[in-house]
């Protein structure tokens, strides 16, 4: 089949900004097949799941024409990328809310019990409190914006595989605040010990784990060691659930 022109910077982002909405492509996944070369260790590999076809195929390109990045599956709803197994997960999984049919939200759920080592990053026009919040509950790893530059876009996909949890400067205001409304829970005993609510706490102020391991003087692997270790305290599946449940209940001060 014949693939659309793919946008440049320029254009994605007008496109992202204006919402256009194009006919929907006969097929309902996109496939870029990596050529044997290209497989290589250190490779960031990205799922796309949006419905606006102009949108998809621009970041599809924006990611692919990046050295260190491949996208291989860009789908237009999360029934179809349900339907289809991911025989290689990737590492990111980019992630509209407005999609026909089941929403991106109500698909976290499933694409986190499927895939629980892909992080999963919400690519959306929305911000308001009610969506945010349900996003980062339900597992989302990290809340950007479409209006966001396409190479700061590329730079969030980095940065959640190095322990961030990426957000639009609007939707860190509405956390933020969103967070100072809720009425505190009663404090719940997760035998947490002093080094994980230290952990926890550098977290809660916007750490990743290098920058939490350079504070605490340990190494990478010793951070995500005691991570794994604070997710099964929490019953909890990423950082940005982890960060939530802390404020929510106020695990730390």
């Amino acid at each position: 089949m014949m693939f659309p022109r793919a946008l440049t910077a320029n254009e994605l982002t007008h496109t992202i900004h204006s919402q256009k909405k194009l006919p929907k492509p006969v097929t309902a996944v996109y496939h870029f097949p990596l050529a044997p070369t290209e497989i290589k260790a250190g490779l960031i590999r990205v799922v796309i799941i949006e419905d606006d076809r102009r949108i998809r195929d621009g970041l599809a390109a924006l990611v692919n024409s990046t050295s260190g990045y491949r996208c291989d599956l860009a789908f237009r709803s999360m029934e179809d990328a349900l339907a289809r197994r991911w025989n290689a997960p990737p590492d990111v999984a980019l992630v509209d809310i407005g999609l026909p049919g089941m929403s991106g939200i109500d698909g976290l759920a499933r694409l986190r019990e499927r895939y629980p080592k892909v992080a999963l990053l919400m690519l959306s026009v929305y911000e308001d409190d009610e969506r945010i919040f349900q996003a980062l509950c339900a597992g989302a790893s990290g809340y950007l914006l479409k209006k966001t530059a396409p190479a700061k876009i590329v730079e969030c996909l980095a940065e959640v595989l190095q322990g961030g949890a990426p957000m639009s400067p609007e939707v860190a205001r509405r956390v933020v605040s969103l967070f100072r409304e809720i009425r505190p829970t009663e404090r719940v005993d997760y035998d947490l010990t002093p080094h994980e609510l230290r952990l926890l706490k550098l977290l809660v102020e916007g750490h990743n784990y290098q920058s939490a391991a350079a504070e605490l003087g340990v190494s990478f692997s010793t951070i995500n060691f005691h991570m794994q270790n604070i997710y099964g305290k929490l019953q909890v599946h990423s950082k940005s659930e982890a960060v939530a449940k802390a404020l929510r209940q106020r695990l730390v001060k």
